[in-house]
């Protein structure tokens, strides 16, 4: 993330936001009104939607320059369709095609899969859980304030079953539960990482190896927690990034395969419905791009109802 901050004294204080971000950033008056439409400008802290406005004296702005290595005035690489899985009264289950934001980032509005759903609906729905931006998968909108916190609150308790599939370098392990609780790793902005040595959230996730071959193994990931990267963290603790994940470590290759993105797909979720309480089982086949390198292995992928892992 690039940001430039300034305060508005002297010339600046009085000037429209436009005009004064302009002069402070040496940009044409025409970016910085993009800026603006795009959502990458802040002032005290919260983002501007009116470059005509006048900035009071001492006021912060904030520019977002550039977001995941590119400019919010770039155009966002178009990611696949959004596929609605379920949808009724009170629940939209859709299935997120990677490279997708969840939501509006720090630089940009527009265009994430919160915006689509609203599209979808006319209306916003509440937005239950996030996958990153490179995970494909599940993904679960309440369409009621009730539905909303009743999809949150079996999240919360664990009551929320959740399968991930993920492809990793060879040799992991045939499986068992990872309990390495997380935390920001102070060394490497934006990462997790999951150690006793720091004091972290508790998180755990029980895997176990669906493939194990001599390029990549194919694992199952069932976690029982729903920590900010905690796949990503956990399977790196085990020496074993899931491939893709140049966060993580993740190698860009297994053998003459190449990862296309981070091999990380929410395949299934399993919870009550927030109204009846009847079970819903919601499955995302596996998308184009993984499922091919998972066929050029000669790999099946699993499909069925989540167990839980023996001893878990």
């Amino acid at each position: 993330m690039k940001r430039r901050t300034f305060k508005a004294e002297g010339a600046h204080a009085g000037r429209a936001l436009v005009d004064a971000v302009a002069a402070e950033l040496a940009l044409p008056v025409a970016d910085v009104r993009r800026l603006v439409d795009v959502g990458a400008v802040y002032v005290a802290g919260k983002r501007a939607r009116d470059g005509a406005v006048k900035l009071l004296p001492s006021q912060v702005v904030t520019v977002v320059l550039e977001e995941a290595g590119q400019s919010p005035l770039e155009a966002p690489k178009p990611a696949a369709p959004m596929r609605v899985l379920f949808e009724d009264a009170d629940v939209l289950a859709v299935d997120k095609p990677a490279g997708l934001n969840a939501q509006p980032t720090e630089g940009r509005v527009g265009g994430s899969l919160v915006d689509l759903v609203g599209e979808h609906l006319g209306r916003q729905a509440g937005l239950v859980h996030r996958l990153d931006r490179e995970t494909s998968g599940v993904t679960v909108f309440g369409k009621t304030a009730a539905a909303t916190s009743a999809l949150a609150e079996a999240f919360r308790e664990g009551t929320a079953r959740k399968r991930y599939l993920a492809a990793t370098g060879p040799g992991l392990e045939a499986g068992g539960t990872v309990d390495l609780p997380l935390s920001k790793d102070p060394s490497r902005p934006g990462r997790w990482r999951a150690t006793r040595a720091a004091n972290g959230v508790p998180a755990w996730t029980d895997y176990r190896t669906l493939f194990a071959g001599e390029a990549f193994s194919l694992v199952e990931l069932l976690p029982r927690t729903g920590r900010t990267h905690q796949l990503r963290a956990h399977l790196t603790a085990l020496g074993h990034p899931i491939l893709g994940d140049a966060r993580y470590g993740g190698a860009g290759s297994a053998g003459s395969l190449v990862a296309p993105r981070c091999l990380l797909h929410a395949h299934a979720l399993e919870l009550g419905h927030p109204r009846t309480g009847r079970p819903l089982r919601l499955e995302a086949p596996v998308p184009d791009d993984l499922r091919a390198f998972f066929e050029a292995a000669g790999v099946r992928v699993p499909e069925g109802p989540i167990v839980a892992v023996e001893g878990s």
